[in-house]
């Protein structure tokens, strides 16, 4: 590979983040806000501690372990994008397979501010890293492997590089113009097919294994856990498809988007089911076992802060999957972004506030102590999901550029072609003569920077 052309792949993502039309600098701008909020709301935390926050004696985990809980599976939910694609070899998706490893890049991106906020100042992470003899100034204990923790970092490291690895080594082949080596890239993707159910799995072990927790000590969680990612993940996906499709030259065809919704179908059926199955089990005989769910259902003591959200999160799911199972409006690529969002958040509710909080209340010695998240905690909360959120539009930017051959590389390799053309920005003015007067310019094919409108 060309040390030119990877230097040029770098510059040309970088003009890509901050070249675009107006949309794009309105939602950048949109975001920013959130992310000025977030920079707020970390140096109140990192210099007057974690008592900026509503966290407790009795309720350790927040608004920031939640959204991490429920990210993970966003992330883990590329695979419904790149399973299909490669193993059953679905032609439609697999011409924007990259598009959901972008995804999964961006979401473990917010799960690691989440962690890092969860432990209220970011040189904490050092006491993760055990003492080494060449490296004496990290004095943290791995403790691995007894800690669900140490393998949760591992695991979620670890998809972070194959996704990376997976996206970047594709789309840069397509942007040289080269052929992918599936001897080198198979491999890879097979590894992050099974990586991506180690992940959800591990960070369900994480808070399964606790049998002083009793709303969370039960085997089926990990099943719930990957299920529900399943159906959430896709419905950004999706989201993302028909914003992509509406807004740029990029061509997603219906058979991609609808091969997602009936994932999302089967997957959220089969959530509700577990999650009425838990609440037969839990109500029935009635024991002590059942007051997390009993005070997350209908409130104890007269503490009731998490019935509205239990409720509200419990009817978005059984209206999106009504809505999902009827054939016209599952394929109403109009109404579906709406049926989405609604089945996204009401998973969001149900794993993140619904299953966090209530898990913690009573504590192991009977006490009810209620949570409220403080405005620090939403403020950074809310800009790590901007962060995120900033990151995926970035790196879809850039994808669909490559993808639809607006961004592309035309250069020496080495072997006597024509000087190296990046085909980005005002290429035209940099562009040899000869290949300018050659065919249809790869730049004419459309406004990667803003709009997809042909020029």
């Amino acid at each position: 590979m060309n040390v030119k052309s990877k230097i040029n792949f770098c510059k040309d993502l970088a003009i890509c983040a901050l070249k675009g039309g107006p949309k794009y600098y309105a939602w950048l701008g949109f975001l920013g806000f959130f992310v000025m909020l977030w920079a707020y709301g970390w140096y109140h935390q990192a210099t007057k501690g974690m008592i900026v926050t509503g966290l407790t004696d009795q309720v350790t985990w927040g608004i920031y372990l939640a959204n991490f809980v429920f990210l993970v599976g966003v992330a883990a939910a590329a695979v419904t994008v790149v399973f299909p694609a490669y193993i059953y070899k679905h032609k439609q998706l697999k011409e924007i397979v990259v598009l959901g490893e972008c995804l999964a890049i961006a979401a473990v991106v917010m799960c690691l501010l989440f962690v890092l906020a969860h432990m209220g100042r970011p040189d904490r992470a050092w006491h993760m890293i055990p003492s080494w003899a060449p490296i004496p100034y990290f004095h943290g204990i791995f403790n691995w492997p007894n800690s669900m923790l140490t393998w949760d970092v591992m695991v979620l490291n670890a998809y972070l590089v194959l996704n990376l690895i997976c996206a970047f080594y594709y789309l840069y082949k397509k942007y040289a113009g080269r052929e992918i080596n599936k001897r080198f890239y198979m491999p890879f993707v097979y590894v992050t097919m099974v990586w991506a159910l180690s992940i959800h799995t591990v960070t369900a072990f994480l808070i399964n294994t606790m049998p002083a927790r009793p709303m969370w000590f039960h085997s089926v969680m990990p099943i719930k856990f990957i299920i529900t990612a399943f159906a959430a993940g896709p419905c950004l996906i999706i989201v993302a498809f028909l914003v992509i499709r509406k807004n740029t030259t990029l061509k997603i065809a219906d058979e991609a988007i609808n091969l997602l919704s009936q994932i999302i179908t089967w997957c959220l059926g089969i959530a509700l089911f577990l999650a009425l199955s838990e609440i037969v089990t839990e109500l029935y005989p009635s024991t002590e076992h059942s007051f997390s769910l009993k005070y997350l259902m209908f409130g104890m003591h007269g503490l009731t802060k998490l019935v509205p959200w239990f409720w509200v999160s419990l009817l978005s799911m059984i209206t999106a999957f009504i809505l999902f199972l009827i054939p016209s409006i599952r394929k109403n690529h109009n109404i579906l972004p709406y049926i989405c969002i609604l089945a996204f958040a009401g998973i969001w509710i149900e794993k993140g506030m619904g299953l966090l909080l209530p898990g913690f209340i009573p504590s192991p010695i009977g006490e009810f102590t209620e949570y409220t998240p403080s405005w620090i905690e939403i403020f950074i909360s809310l800009g790590s999901w901007a962060i995120g959120l900033g990151v995926f539009t970035i790196l879809l930017k850039f994808s669909v550029g490559i993808l639809t051959g607006e961004i592309r590389y035309n250069g020496d390799d080495g072997a006597g072609g024509p000087a190296a053309v990046p085909v980005v920005g005002n290429a035209a003015a940099t562009a040899p003569k000869d290949a300018a007067s050659t065919g249809p310019k790869p730049w004419d094919k459309g406004k990667w920077g803003g709009g997809g409108k042909k020029e």
